[in-house]
């Protein structure tokens, strides 16, 4: 990996991480979804549109089936992650997400892509993915949360991560749509797919807005700021490498869930986050 990529994986994960702790302090549903992905669209449509007028990207049939594959796929995500904090905690179903999809996302590339990372490399994303669910906890605690169906949702939620790291990546390198233009249109398709649930709900999409509006509008200008970082790397960097080297976010979720949340265990949580450092600097080294 570059220097930039790093960066921007890094800079990307704290970002990622803090959107997250609103979603899950929200605790809302569908009508939290199209609330955020509405406000999305009004706070980058000025840039958005500026991209089009300079860079008059090309959008073709192709494209378009990539975006509206990309609109479909994020929708999923988000109601799946959504209706996962709905169901247990950010601590739980977080690292599972995040540890399910950057396997998944490695793995498939491999297969699919042909990429081959490099021993080294290979290595540090698989610590990286054992340290998350390490940091997730033990068989023995999931049993006694009870929460199955919170597991279920998380593991669901990072198999949505690989689909739409796998099909974004293509969208970006190999028809070159620009990073800013496909999530923006990403989330356009889900304002407008969620807009008949809205409507028949405005009641509780307005409950939303008067109790979750500060949630709802750092949602809105940050996980858009997230993606498109990581789809700026995922233009001249293999997915095998980008996709677990994100899981540094879940250091940043620890920590968050440590001292605001105040969740318990830190010895734990400090001996994974210490994996995930070394599994960062492998990756980063080749």
């Amino acid at each position: 990996m570059t220097s930039f990529a790093i960066v921007l994986v890094i800079v990307a994960a704290f970002i990622h991480a803090t959107w997250n702790f609103l979603a899950k302090r929200a605790g809302g549903g569908t009508a939290f979804v199209w609330l955020f992905a509405t406000l999305s669209a009004i706070i980058y449509a000025p840039i958005t549109i500026a991209l089009i007028v300079i860079q008059r990207p090309h959008i073709g049939f192709p494209e378009f089936l990539f975006i509206l594959g990309s609109a479909i796929l994020h929708l999923m995500y988000f109601l799946l992650l959504q209706r996962g904090y709905n169901t247990g905690d950010l601590s739980l179903v977080y690292p599972l997400a995040r540890g399910t999809g950057p396997m998944l996302s490695t793995v498939s590339a491999i297969v699919f892509f042909g990429e081959r990372p490099t021993p080294i490399a290979l290595g540090g994303a698989i610590l990286i993915a054992i340290c998350v669910f390490i940091l997730s906890g033990d068989i023995r605690q999931l049993q006694k949360m009870g929460t199955g169906s919170t597991v279920i949702y998380g593991l669901l939620t990072g198999t949505i991560i690989a689909a739409y790291t796998l099909w974004d990546k293509r969208a970006v390198s190999t028809l070159l749509i620009p990073p800013l233009l496909l999530d923006y249109c990403s989330t356009l398709g889900r304002v407008a797919l969620l807009a008949p649930f809205a409507l028949r709900s405005w009641d509780k999409v307005r409950t939303e807005w008067s109790t979750h509006r500060l949630e709802a509008i750092g949602v809105a200008f940050l996980n858009p700021l997230s993606y498109i970082l990581v789809l700026t790397a995922l233009v001249f960097t293999p997915v095998s490498y980008i996709a677990p080297s994100r899981e540094i976010s879940v250091l940043v979720g620890a920590f968050m869930g440590t001292h605001l949340l105040r969740e318990s265990d830190a010895p734990r949580r400090l001996f994974a986050a210490a994996g995930m450092m070394l599994g960062m600097i492998a990756i980063a080294i080749d």
